[in-house]
């Protein structure tokens, strides 16, 4: 009871967030050297958000989707979603207002060819904050599926995309009830027509647009913010801290910052003579290796970083040197994997390629990493898995220029200092691919964080 109390008054100190800005401040630029404690960024107010939000997705629409239907031969896609039942892709159309779909919304993207613009349109009872044309008179036409089919009669397409995939569940948002009754609606010509809309929703997706990229590392320096204070004597009181005070801390953090996890936070905890990682409700000690797993949700866009830290033993100064190693280990299978990284590589092929130079360099590593942007896990091939190592039907997919990335892996490596004991060095940092070079966003961490005196 005393310990938790204890923990509680270091965490109100820290609780009180900085007042929420108005507008945007001046973007940070994107850089391949991380801070090693920044300030947080100012945050946006809600209203703020939503033109933010708005702004990009309206850009997105106008440019995202003309590209991808003409480079895939797709002259019309369709969308379903059911009220607080969304499939990806159509959550990620919703304007910032729209906090969910209303009863059934059907969203329809048409090509008329010749360099037209792509017709949006919406078969609903309610419009999406003008980015889609209402296209549906109930009064005129009670099925709604009915006039579906009259929409897709008058433009006559030659390939009708609907989200239905095996392989990803961003492509796979059409149920089964919702198909038959689209398919009992259209003719018997046009049904012949329906193909896969999985690659039009993983292009959709993963791209990320300039707009998004000079965002992008405000939301990822906010990340490292967050992180830099939790691996702090603000937060942390070793003999009394446990590793689970300082998930809720980032919990209770965010709340306060109005900012939200999409997953809960991960602390865990190496310790000489333990075997493998400590978590719960084990108390922090001197000569501890820390390792936390973190990611927020902000402006539609997520992070996911994996930071470590040691705690100084009374008398020490530096991290153990066999410790400073892992990490470096772990920077340099970055870099193998970062210059592996070609537009139209399969997932699979640059995890297994990647792999097999860090071997050969006498390192022992594990890849998984994996696309992120508007989700956290995100939509595009992963290359590598943390208990996969080998070739996955779900890194088969293409790496696309204008991609952001979780650059995911581990090395393992004896410490000396720790009497040869076999150490897990996670790393975890978020990247962009341009079709060129992978830059980090908000640089990595090449240096473990010291947790000193107070």
């Amino acid at each position: 009871m005393v310990r938790l109390f204890a923990a509680s008054l270091s965490t109100i100190a820290v609780l009180a967030a900085p007042p929420l800005t108005a507008a945007p401040s001046p973007p940070i630029p994107m850089s391949e050297t991380e801070q090693s404690a920044p300030a947080l960024p100012p945050i946006l107010s809600m209203r703020e958000r939503a033109k933010v939000i708005d702004g990009i997705l309206a850009e997105r629409l106008d440019t995202v989707i003309p590209q991808i239907m003409r480079e895939e031969g797709v002259d019309l896609w369709l969308m379903m979603s059911r009220e607080y039942f969304e499939e990806p892709v159509v959550a990620s159309m919703l304007d910032a207002k729209s906090m969910s779909a209303r009863r059934r919304t059907i969203l329809i993207f048409h090509d008329p060819g010749n360099g037209a613009p792509i017709e949006r349109l919406t078969v609903s009872r309610y419009g999406l904050a003008g980015l889609f044309e209402p296209s549906w008179a109930p009064e005129d036409e009670p099925d709604q599926w009915q006039a579906v089919a009259d929409i897709i009669a008058a433009r006559d397409p030659a390939k009708i995309a609907i989200n239905y995939s095996d392989i990803t569940a961003f492509g796979d948002g059409m149920t089964h009830s919702q198909f038959m009754a689209m398919s009992k609606a259209l003719s018997p010509e046009h049904r012949e027509r329906i193909v896969s809309g999985e690659t039009l929703s993983v292009r959709w997706l993963e791209t990320r647009i300039a707009s998004e990229m000079e965002l992008y590392p405000s939301i990822v320096r906010t990340a490292h913010a967050i992180i830099a204070e939790a691996f702090s004597r603000k937060v942390i009181t070793p003999g009394t801290t446990t590793a689970a005070d300082v998930q809720w801390w980032y919990r209770d953090r965010l709340a306060k910052l109005g900012l939200t996890p999409w997953f809960h936070p991960s602390i865990g905890i190496q310790r000489e003579g333990a075997q493998g990682m400590l978590d719960g409700d084990t108390v922090i000690q001197h000569g501890d290796l820390l390792w936390t797993d973190f990611g927020i949700t902000y402006l539609r866009l997520n992070t996911d970083t994996q930071h470590l830290a040691y705690v100084l033993k009374p008398g020490e100064t530096k991290v153990p040197a066999g410790l400073a190693a892992g990490l470096k280990n772990s920077n340099r299978v970055q870099d193998i994997l970062a210059a592996n990284f070609e537009v139209g590589r399969p997932g699979n092929v640059a995890m297994l390629k990647s792999r097999s130079e860090a071997i050969a360099e006498g390192l022992d590593p594990s890849i998984y990493t994996h696309p992120i942007g508007t989700h956290g896990h995100g939509a595009g091939p992963a290359i590598g898995f943390w208990d996969n190592q080998e070739y996955d039907p779900r890194g088969a997919g293409p790496i696309n220029a204008n991609t952001a990335w979780s650059i995911e892996l581990t090395t393992y490596a004896e410490v000396p200092e720790w009497g040869g004991q076999r150490v897990d060095f996670r790393t975890e940092e978020d990247a962009f691919f341009d079709g060129k070079t992978v830059r980090y966003i908000d640089g990595r961490q090449t240096e473990i964080t010291v947790i000193g005196p107070q």
